[in-house]
């Protein structure tokens, strides 16, 4: 098995990850090969590797994470860097310290790399120039989602073998969404067809300025897609009544098998989870391995973040 080595680091041109939009399509392309690589290594029996040895990393994540936070932790740990994690609700940042006293106080600590997740759009923007080190957006506000864009690109390519001339439908609350944000920018970089569905109370003003196709017909939005992207409904940024009911939501912009046969006879499902099951997603859909791909989603968001860390950790 190959091994990628320290010295043969595929260096970025800008020093930060801070959004697809700041991305060529090289570098969103130099990003997806280097964590190709690292599929077959975190199959393997030895995981570790000591690329990042002596560097620092620390993750500032100020909004509840899972999938992200840990895979970030496992990446930066699986490359052999000190890394840190901290726990904002225990953090003097309860206690009314500013994002840019907080910004001084880690950079006083001469961290190599920061990886930020934050309630604010443009948080790690303004952190990236206060700070010395490196700095990759793990989801600001509802501006962008980077890394989950990657990961959701290197699974499409993993399975079909290619994203140019793919017909992809992203579906759901696209309004409050960084992912579909994320994701329309790279799936159109790359080549894609991209159609956006969800009720208009849900969808952006104009969002066919972004290269997309706007439905809020399920039926007639999915109608030959190869891809079927379903997003969980942002209700923590919801101010106001944006839906009828969750039943009525399931009932038109839920995925379930009888609206997946409007799309290809071989269309994938994806989802960047947490799932809301019966809301956004038929159960058995979800965890039917013939057409799900969220469990590949996890386990490549893994190798994605490695490659970022590998990259962008100078």
């Amino acid at each position: 098995m190959a091994v990628p080595k320290k010295t043969s680091a595929i260096k970025s041109t800008s020093q930060h990850l801070l959004g697809i939009q700041n991305l060529s399509i090289i570098e969103s392309k130099k990003i997806l090969e280097e964590a190709k690589a690292f599929i077959s290594l975190n199959r393997s029996a030895s995981k570790k590797l000591d690329i990042l040895r002596g560097k620092t990393q620390i993750n500032l994540f100020f909004e509840p994470s899972t999938r992200t936070q840990s895979s970030f932790d496992l990446a930066g740990k699986r490359l052999g860097a000190d890394v840190m994690t901290m726990n904002v609700s225990n953090s003097a940042l309860k206690k009314g310290e500013t994002l840019m006293d907080t910004a001084m106080t880690l950079n006083a600590m001469h961290p190599d790399i920061i990886v930020i997740r934050h309630q604010d759009s443009g948080a790690p923007n303004l952190l990236s120039q206060k700070v010395n080190c490196a700095v990759i957006n793990a989801g600001d506000g509802q501006r962008e989602h980077p890394t989950q864009a990657l990961l959701d690109a290197l699974t499409i390519i993993n399975r079909k073998g290619k994203i140019e001339g793919l017909k992809i439908a992203i579906c759901g609350d696209i309004l409050h969404s960084r992912v579909a944000r994320s994701n329309i920018y790279l799936m159109n970089m790359l080549g894609a067809e991209v159609n956006v569905i969800g009720p208009k109370t849900l969808m952006p003003s104009s969002v066919e300025r972004l290269g997309v196709k706007s439905f809020t017909d399920m039926k007639k939005g999915l109608d030959k897609c190869d891809i079927v992207m379903m997003l969980r409904l942002q209700n923590e940024r919801m101010q106001g009544t944006f839906l009828p009911s969750k039943r009525e939501y399931y009932e038109f912009f839920g995925l379930t098998p009888e609206k997946l046969r409007f799309a290809s006879k071989d269309a994938l499902i994806m989802h960047p989870g947490p799932m809301n099951r019966g809301v956004e997603i038929d159960t058995k859909l979800a965890d039917d391995i013939n057409v799900s791909l969220v469990k590949e989603q996890v386990e490549l968001g893994v190798a994605v973040r490695m490659a970022c860390l590998k990259i962008y950790c100078k």
